[in-house]
C-alpha cells in the first residue's frame, strides 16, 4: 500500500490526474513511521517526554496492566482484559479516569453506589469511557477476544513501572 500525499491535475491537461507515488527499494530503509510496534520497548516512560502509536501498543499489550507513563499528575496504563473477565468493580475517590477501547467489545457499567451501578453501555473499538472520581465502575469483556485498553488515571493510581500479567496478580499487589 503506498501512502500518497497528494493528487492534483496536471495543470497542462485538465482532464488528467497524476499521483505522487514514492517508489522504494527493497535495500532501502523504509519511512520511521511505516515502523511496526516494538513490544520490547513496553517500560514506563514516565517524567519523560515520550511518543508512541497508542493503538498499536494496547492492541499488542497481553499483559492485565502495564503502567507506560507515569508523571506527576498524570498515568497512562496499557490493558488487556480476557474473554468473559472484567476489570473488577473498583472505585477511585480521587481519581478521574478515562478509558479508550482500541479491540474488542465489552458492557461498561457505573454508579454512585456499588450496589446500584444505573448507567450501563456496549462499547467497542474506537470508544472512549470517562469516570468521574468517586464513581463506582466496572468493564466486562463480552466478546470472543481480548479487549485491548488503555487507561489514563490523573492523578496516577498505580506505582511507577507497575505490571501485572494478570488480573489476580493485580488484586494480590493492591490488597497488600
Amino acid at each position: 500500500m503506498y501512502y500518497t500525499p497528494w493528487v492534483y491535475p496536471y495543470p497542462y491537461q485538465p482532464n488528467v490526474y497524476y499521483t505522487n507515488v514514492p517508489m522504494y527499494h527493497q535495500n532501502i530503509r523504509q519511512p520511521d513511521y511505516w515502523n511496526h510496534y516494538d513490544d520490547t520497548r513496553v517500560k514506563d516512560y514516565g517524567r519523560k517526554p515520550f511518543v508512541i502509536n497508542i493503538n498499536e501498543a494496547a492492541k499488542h499489550n497481553n499483559t492485565y496492566r502495564t503502567a507506560l507513563w507515569t508523571g506527576n499528575h498524570l498515568q497512562v496504563t496499557l490493558m488487556s482484559i480476557n474473554v468473559g473477565d472484567d476489570i473488577g468493580l473498583e472505585i477511585h475517590p480521587n481519581i478521574d479516569q478515562f478509558l479508550r477501547i482500541e479491540q474488542g467489545q465489552g458492557l461498561v457499567q457505573m454508579g454512585k453506589r456499588k450496589d446500584q451501578l444505573n448507567f450501563v453501555q456496549k462499547v467497542h473499538d474506537d470508544f472512549a469511557i470517562m469516570i468521574p472520581a468517586g464513581t463506582w465502575h466496572n468493564v466486562t469483556n463480552t466478546g470472543n477476544t481480548p479487549l485491548k485498553l488503555y487507561s489514563i488515571y490523573a492523578p496516577p493510581q498505580h506505582p511507577f513501572g507497575t505490571v501485572h500479567l494478570t488480573k489476580a496478580q493485580a488484586f494480590a499487589a493492591e490488597n497488600q
